[in-house]
């Protein structure tokens, strides 16, 4: 295991390393206007919300690392402090690239990367049209972390209104990951793409309470078949088969070994057959 001190390597590898490992990351693609009413668009995927009620959003235009300088950004919302935060997808990915250059103060980035501006209804700088959601909000407050190359400047903002184009809603009007084809950033050059068979479902255990992997027998725990993933599907499950569900099932199963159990039951699980898993590894683990 690599053990890394951030004050014992240089601050561009320790960028490097962050990134690389906090990701995906989601992107604030962040248009701003100064006091003298310039434009600027911008995408920053040190982001994310922190709460509803109020709804807030917040990223960070950090300090750049090479010269300790400001981003445009920054500047622009100490200025003017409202900003328009819109969610990137796929199909303008490119075009949020390209707005990230290091244009000159002043430089329309709308312009630049092709994307049309929209007149926002409760805030000055525009909305990017184009962008599958925007929402307007107010900067409650800009906190510096440090003024040093690198040090992240929090820009905590408030959503004083959304818009979410009607594609992307699904039949109960919550916006459908698969409609919303987002984009995240990783390290160096690469990002994610949120669709295809990178998106899967977990039930969440808010209502119920799981047996836990340490309820599972240690046979079972201990399977060179059953992955972590696995054990947690088995441990979500709030009681486990009775005797009598576990004799009816496998009266007619001919299982050799415990390691052929495992396949079985780990074909249950890709199936989202979690109970039936668990009724075969029991009658293994029982004989």
């Amino acid at each position: 295991m690599l053990r890394v001190d951030p004050k014992a390597i240089a601050v561009p590898k320790m960028h490097q390393y962050l990134l690389g490992a906090v990701a995906p990351r989601p992107i604030a693609f962040a248009s701003t206007i100064d006091k003298e009413g310039n434009v600027n668009l911008s995408p920053f995927s040190f982001f994310n919300c922190f709460g509803a009620n109020p709804p807030i959003l917040v990223f960070s235009p950090a300090r750049r690392g090479r010269d300790n300088t400001t981003k445009h950004t920054y500047e622009n919302v100490l200025e003017v402090d409202e900003v328009v935060i819109n969610i990137v997808n796929y199909a303008m990915v490119e075009q949020m690239s390209l707005s990230s250059t290091e244009y000159p103060k002043g430089t329309n980035e709308f312009e630049k990367a092709g994307f049309t501006e929209e007149k926002s209804e409760m805030v000055k700088p525009p909305r990017v049209k184009e962008a599958p959601v925007s929402f307007e909000c107010k900067v409650i407050e800009v906190k510096p972390l440090g003024d040093q190359g690198g040090a992240g400047n929090l820009v905590i903002c408030e959503v004083l209104l959304a818009h979410i184009n009607e594609d992307i809603l699904d039949e109960n009007g919550s916006i459908d990951p698969f409609k919303l084809d987002a984009v995240a950033r990783m390290g160096g050059n690469w990002y994610a793409r949120a669709n295809g068979d990178s998106l899967f479902e977990i039930a969440k255990p808010l209502t119920t309470l799981g047996v836990g992997v340490d309820a599972i027998p240690s046979k079972i725990r201990n399977s060179t078949i059953l992955t972590g993933n696995d054990l947690g599907k088995l441990g979500n499950v709030e009681e486990l088969p009775t005797k009598e569900e576990i004799e009816e099932f496998t009266a007619d199963l001919k299982i050799k070994d415990e390691l052929e159990a495992h396949k079985i039951a780990k074909n249950y699980l890709l199936e989202g057959e979690v109970m039936n898993a668990w009724k075969v590894l029991l009658m293994s683990a029982q004989q």
